[in-house]
Parts: C-alpha cells; sequence; structure tokens
C-alpha cells in the first residue's frame, strides 16, 4: 500500500470515529440497584388515584409514609392499608428509611394468601361505606368461597391460646412454663402456625410438636 493510499485511509477512519455518536450512558435510577424510589404521596386521594392505574399492572411498590414529627405530612398506614384492601393489595415488610419516614411495602394478595381478623374487620366496612373496587371484591369472593375468610386469624394483640393447645401444654409443665415465660411476639409466632392450619389431624401434630420442642426450650422462626 503507497504512502498516499495510507494516509487517505488515516483520514477516512478519523473522520468516521468523529461524525460517529458516542455510546450512551444510562442514568442510574433513584433508588439504586435496589430498584425504583418510594412513592411518597399527600393523601389517600392519591394512593387511591395510583392504585386505580397500577394495580394490574404493578407488582408492588414501597411507600414513603410521614411520621408524626415530619414537616409534611403523606398519607398514613391506615390510610393507605384501606385503600390497597379496596383494590385487592395487602401490606408487607416495613423498613426505616429517614428521621421524618419510613416505607411500607404494598403488593397485589397472592393467591390462596391467609387473611387476618383485622383485615376481614376493615374489608366489612369498606363494604359498607361502598368503597370496595371490583378487584377487591374479586379478593374477599375468593377467599369466601375456599374458606380463607371463615379461617381468618387474630393479630397479635388480640390472638389466644386456643384450648387444644393449652390443653396439650397443661400435660407437660417444662413447656408450659417455657411458653409462659415466652414474650408476646414469641408467643404469637406458635400461636399463628396453630390457628392458620387448616386440617386436624396436621394442627393436632403441629400441636404435638411445639409441646416437644417448648419442652426443650426451643423456640419457632
Amino acid at each position: 500500500m503507497s504512502r498516499r493510499t495510507r494516509s487517505t485511509l488515516k483520514a477516512e477512519l478519523r473522520k468516521e470515529e468523529k461524525s460517529s455518536p458516542s455510546p450512551s450512558v444510562s442514568e442510574p435510577s433513584p433508588a439504586g440497584p435496589t430498584g425504583p424510589a418510594p412513592l411518597l404521596l399527600p393523601d389517600e386521594t392519591a394512593w387511591q388515584d395510583w392504585l386505580q392505574g397500577s394495580h394490574r399492572e404493578s407488582s408492588g411498590v414501597w411507600l414513603q409514609i410521614a411520621k408524626k414529627n415530619a414537616e409534611k405530612p403523606s398519607v398514613t398506614y391506615e390510610q393507605a392499608l384501606e385503600v390497597a384492601l379496596c383494590f385487592g393489595w395487602i401490606d408487607g415488610q416495613r423498613k426505616a428509611f429517614d428521621e421524618q419516614h419510613f416505607i411500607q411495602r404494598f403488593t397485589p394478595r397472592r393467591k390462596n394468601s391467609m387473611w387476618s381478623k383485622r383485615n376481614v374487620d376493615k374489608v366489612m366496612m369498606l363494604t359498607q361505606s361502598q368503597r370496595m373496587t371490583p378487584a377487591g371484591q374479586a379478593e374477599v369472593n375468593a377467599a369466601k368461597a375456599d374458606g380463607r375468610w371463615d379461617r381468618a386469624y387474630s393479630s397479635a394483640s388480640v390472638m389466644e391460646v386456643p384450648v387444644d393447645f393449652e390443653e396439650a401444654l397443661k400435660e407437660n409443665n417444662e413447656a408450659k412454663k417455657f411458653f409462659d415465660a415466652l414474650n408476646k411476639t414469641q408467643r404469637y409466632v406458635f400461636l399463628w402456625r396453630i390457628e392458620t392450619t387448616r386440617r386436624p389431624e396436621t394442627r393436632k401434630r403441629k400441636i404435638d410438636e411445639f409441646v416437644d420442642l417448648l419442652a426443650e426450650h426451643k423456640l419457632l422462626h
């Protein structure tokens, strides 16, 4: 190849490099690699509007909720939960966020998920107020059809020790002493698993297993 030809080729390559667009650099998402930023909404109407447009397509969202000392108010947790139930959604994990907010996870209710008595009571109130949407009512109808509505479990603050579990504990003094010494959260883990068991034979087997665990001073996690 002649010197002139090589010079011409280099010039053409430099021209192409200058005219070619530089690679695009995507901006990081507001929440970084973990996902979209939490939603910060001023009131329950804004939350209702968001769910109205997104409850079918979205797989869940973190809602940023103002604490009592926050400079600017937001939708409250109780308001957010009621609106979520209207659309067939449910609350989940809660996390710290900053000095003025925490974040609360809301997602569509999973198929065959259990209902709490608290939410059953809320839905009854929402139904009377004619606030339920077709999506929310569909979840209620499904729970009533397969028995989950009637098997709704109590919250930790009001759940009592069932009679059959209490009788089993009385037959094992070591297990009863250990259970009675547990705090409310530790006790609730046992009680919730018993109360949400459908089949009588499975319930009895669990009670026997739990009594044995408690007699050995072991906890459920």
